[in-house]
């Protein structure tokens, strides 16, 4: 049979409409322990994430555990991006498990999901395993999650992926959102999130367009 090649995205690709980002757990508590990523890092990738979400319209739930009586507030770079929406608090170490968050995911009505938070092996295992388990399509954001050491973080990752886990970075994440710099409505939003907190490749950006006035949609 011949192959007849498009100019299409796959549909393993992710889009802004497509899927329903999950973000777990955030929590002064919870970052105290976590070893497997700095918490600059962390925070840095967290925030990436939240944005670049917030910014394109991504369908998101924000969810904590106990907030007020132990773990503490979610980080503020995330809740920033997403003025006034509130955060759904829990009792369980599964987000799975709680009613008000099914209720949640059940309303936006998405399939597919993408997940990041802490811990890797409790707080983004039960949930990833039990939406599996239910039917969903799941993605986890690798470095935007932390566990209390780098074995716990790796070992829950293969555990996930072997389960049927689709992962990716918080980078990726943006620019999988983007996809194409001809897309000029959000092209300077990402650029901006990219030289914000991408890091290096955000330095390049900025060097690039202050030396030489580059643009990658031309």
């Amino acid at each position: 049979m011949t192959l007849n090649a498009t100019p299409t995205p796959g549909s393993l690709l992710i889009s802004p409409k497509d899927h329903t980002l999950i973000m777990i757990d955030f929590q002064s508590q919870m970052s105290f322990a976590t070893k497997s990523i700095d918490a600059v890092n962390l925070r840095n990738n967290a925030a990436l994430v939240a944005h670049a979400a917030a910014g394109f319209g991504v369908s998101t739930i924000l969810t904590t555990v106990a907030e007020k009586t132990f773990s503490g507030p979610m980080f503020t770079e995330i809740t920033e991006a997403f003025p006034g929406q509130a955060l759904l608090d829990r009792t369980s170490m599964n987000t799975w498990e709680d009613a008000s968050v099914i209720k949640e995911i059940n309303r936006i009505g998405k399939k597919r999901l993408v997940m990041c938070g802490l811990w890797t092996s409790v707080c983004i295992v039960g949930p990833s395993l039990s939406a599996l388990d239910q039917g969903f399509e799941v993605y986890v954001i690798a470095d935007a999650c932390g566990d209390i050491s780098t074995e716990a973080h790796d070992r829950a990752m293969d555990r996930m992926v072997q389960a049927g886990v689709k992962p990716m970075t918080s980078l990726q994440y943006l620019l999988e959102l983007q996809r194409d710099w001809a897309r000029t409505e959000t092209y300077e939003m990402t650029t901006g999130i990219a030289k914000k907190f991408g890091g290096a490749y955000g330095l390049g950006i900025i060097y690039a367009k202050t030396m030489f006035g580059a643009s990658e949609g031309h």
